[in-house]
């Protein structure tokens, strides 16, 4: 396959979502809520969303496939040459928020751009990745999260996991709080080496690994007991995965810029989150445990 072959890429994201939902419904005992919707720009998608459940508080998965005749600001700031092109964009992007503190949130997601413009070749790249945000933080979790990602890449090449696993600990970094969102995963973007067929085994293997690295920790974790003070703290911390949302998110910005469907974009929020004046955690306590042995970068595998 040397051409770009978009409508094989768009069954294996329908078939990703279809996968990624019934694992998780299943874990948690009850099915997502489909939703499907247009764009009036052009395209459209299917949000799948799980509130209130066993297990997840608030889980979207979407899937969308946009294209339009202009790109948005969000898409040209780093790349000026592609002011004026057509675009495609299609992708599943996940969020999961469990309702026990002990079980971390996590985020994927995997998708392919492509820009045109007449009389030129088009310009496409593959992008995504999946990161983990634990609220109290288990070394043995971080260690499998790790060591599953790094076994997705390895046979791209044995500088795919540590390049990808930089790129993910610099960008979801609270800049403003000088402070890492989670303990990190992968991350890649203008993702086009080795050509079409290379870059879309490497998206399909991050994408595919995404279950084999959080099933795990969701199952280990879920039935922790828990009371009042962990809750407190799981809703304060999410208040940063809010803030990189809002401010940082190249996703986030993309959606809203190019009008897809507000509904879905924002999906990512949980549905419950609290912020405190100045809050610091006890020393020598769980919490502040996060802060010192999991927030700052560092080689888990």
């Amino acid at each position: 396959m040397s051409d770009i072959d978009t409508k094989e890429v768009k069954g294996y994201l329908l078939d990703l979502q279809d996968r990624i939902c019934s694992a998780l419904g299943s874990e948690d005992g009850l099915e997502f809520h489909e939703d499907a919707w247009e764009r009036p720009g052009g395209g459209g998608g299917r949000t799948r969303v799980l509130e209130e459940g066993n297990l997840i508080e608030k889980g979207g998965v979407n899937f969308s496939h946009v294209y339009g005749d202009g790109l948005p600001p969000s898409a040209t700031a780093s790349r000026p040459e592609l002011a004026g092109c057509s675009f495609e964009a299609m992708g599943v992007s996940l969020v999961i928020h469990p309702r026990n503190p002990y079980v971390p949130t996590s985020h994927a997601n995997v998708r392919l751009f492509v820009a045109k413009k007449p009389g030129a070749e088009p310009i496409w790249w593959f992008g995504g990745g999946y990161d983990l945000t634990p609220y109290y933080g288990f070394e043995e979790d971080v260690v499998h999260w790790h060591n599953t990602a790094k076994s997705a890449c390895a046979p791209f090449g044995e500088e795919i996991y540590p390049c990808f696993k930089q790129w993910c600990d610099k960008y979801f970094y609270l800049k403003h709080r000088d402070e890492a969102r989670g303990v990190g995963g992968l991350f890649f973007d203008d993702f086009n080496e080795g050509g079409f067929e290379n870059a879309f085994a490497l998206t399909r293997a991050v994408g595919d690994s995404y279950l084999d690295a959080y099933l795990p920790i969701i199952q280990k974790r879920k039935d922790t007991s828990y009371g009042e003070r962990e809750r407190d703290f799981q809703l304060y911390r999410r208040g940063r995965y809010v803030e990189f949302n809002l401010v940082f998110d190249r996703g986030t910005l993309f959606g809203l810029q190019s009008g897809g469907r507000t509904e879905s974009i924002l999906m990512s929020l949980p549905s419950l989150v609290s912020w405190k004046y100045d809050w610091h955690p006890e020393a020598g306590s769980a919490e502040e445990k996060l802060y010192t042995d999991f927030l700052p970068h560092r080689d888990w595998v």
